[in-house]
């Protein structure tokens, strides 16, 4: 029943020189279109989230322990951390804060990390993003991020200037000392402690890092631990303590542990609570533009279901005779519900290769559009990254693949049930 059915429906599918062959590989191109665009736009978005977080791990630590200002005692606490969970692997003390930095006739304003270089590389990865000199933060040695380097047009080897804003309090009050002050001498003394205040901190780079997040390379540089607790008169203090944790995606459960041992109002943070907004937005993101373009494989379903029905009207007086002669009512649905399934099988096949290739060469075809039609697409100040990433996931390719041959399917069973209900003897009457 089935090959006499599909026999026909092959037969009607044919392309040849008449409109109802050009609407039927319209319907073909709709469903290859739908499919190629929902496999590239869903690999892109799950390569997002996944290659954000890959950074975001690499980059920062799973954990980080913080005071509503500073930890005076970061030593003792960070004993007490280690102890609470057998799942710590290593902790780095940190100072974090913007500065003002200046190369030449060039200023910017990023971030210093204040780091012990050793314990650092213990908890990041930041060590394997060196692109350009090596990781050296011995002394009066800085680290910059590769869009840092680029903006001011700093090499390796090359002296930049910092200046921060961690002690203006201090400089604040010493004017206002400096006021009340009415001793030449004493004026004097106010004035060189206060040169030595907004005395200028100079440093060598000995190194450039490329994360491949755009956010990262343009807003940090790194400098010694001690040299971040001068900018900000931090004596002994810290800012914070990075942690690493065994596995990444259990920092919340070791996060728990360690508040037990934690005095408010110190407190805990994972790395997915500091991006939590971000990762939710990727999530919530990558299901809408599902959902959305899912609905071109809908739009193409109805063209297939007006190629049916035009099928249906046109072809009336042969379907009366097929049913004269003794074709049954399932023979007669077969026919228009094989070629919905022939449409939806040849546009997941085209779909599918082609949705492939173009996720396979997408920051090449990025590059054209780019150089071409002065498109930018994912302008890497907005997306973070400097790469397009993707990952293609076989799951989503398959539900993909099935959804939209199931709606090509069902989408043939209204013709098809109108012509299953055609009686032979009015059919052939109206001919």
């Amino acid at each position: 029943m089935r090959s006499f059915s599909l026999f026909l429906a092959l037969r009607y599918l044919k392309p040849r020189r008449t409109f109802l062959s050009i609407i039927t590989l319209i319907s073909v191109l709709g469903v290859t279109l739908g499919i190629t665009v929902l496999i590239l736009v869903i690999s892109v978005m799950t390569g997002f989230d996944r290659e954000l977080k890959r950074k975001v791990v690499g980059f920062d630590a799973h954990l980080l322990i913080t005071n509503r200002d500073l930890l005076p005692d970061w030593r003792t606490t960070a004993e007490a951390v280690k102890k609470a969970s057998p799942e710590i692997v290593a902790l780095s003390p940190f100072v974090l804060g913007p500065v003002i930095l200046e190369y030449q006739s060039s200023r910017m304003a990023p971030k210093i990390r204040g780091v012990d270089a050793k314990l650092e590389g213990e908890v990041s990865e930041i060590r394997n993003s060196i692109v350009e000199g090596k990781w050296d933060l011995d002394g009066q040695n800085a680290v910059l991020g590769a869009e840092i380097a680029r903006a001011l047009g700093a090499k390796v080897g090359d002296k930049v200037t910092i200046y921060s804003p961690g002690n203006l309090k201090a400089v604040f009050d010493e004017l206002e000392q400096l006021d009340k002050t009415g001793d030449r001498a004493a004026k004097d003394q106010k004035v060189a402690k206060l040169r030595e205040l907004i005395l200028p901190t100079e440093v060598t780079v000995t190194g450039i890092f490329k994360s491949g997040r755009y956010i990262y390379d343009a807003e940090f540089l790194f400098i010694p631990l001690y040299l971040g607790q001068e900018l900000y008169g931090l004596k002994d203090h810290v800012h914070g303590i990075q942690v690493k944790t065994q596995d990444a995606y259990r920092a919340e459960a070791v996060k728990q542990q360690v508040m037990r041992v934690l005095e408010p109002p110190m407190t805990a943070l994972t790395w997915m609570d500091l991006n939590h907004s971000f990762f939710e937005a990727v999530r919530l993101e990558r299901t809408v533009m599902f959902f959305l373009l899912f609905f071109i494989i809908i739009v193409a379903a109805f063209g297939i279901m007006n190629t049916l029905i035009t099928v249906t009207v046109q072809k009336t007086r042969e379907i009366g005779i097929l049913k004269a002669l003794g074709a049954r009512v399932g023979q007669i649905v077969w026919v228009f519900l094989a070629q919905g399934m022939v449409v939806g099988v040849l546009g997941n096949i085209t779909g599918v290769s082609l949705g492939l290739t173009l996720t396979q060469y997408r920051n090449e075809f990025r590059a054209w559009l780019a150089s071409t039609l002065g498109i930018e697409v994912f302008p890497a100040s907005v997306y973070q990254f400097t790469e397009l990433p993707a990952q293609v996931v076989p799951g989503d390719v398959a539900l993909i693949c099935v959804s939209a041959f199931v709606i090509c399917s069902v989408a043939a069973l209204v013709p098809a049930y109108f012509a299953a209900r055609l009686d032979p003897v009015k059919a052939l009457r109206m001919e």
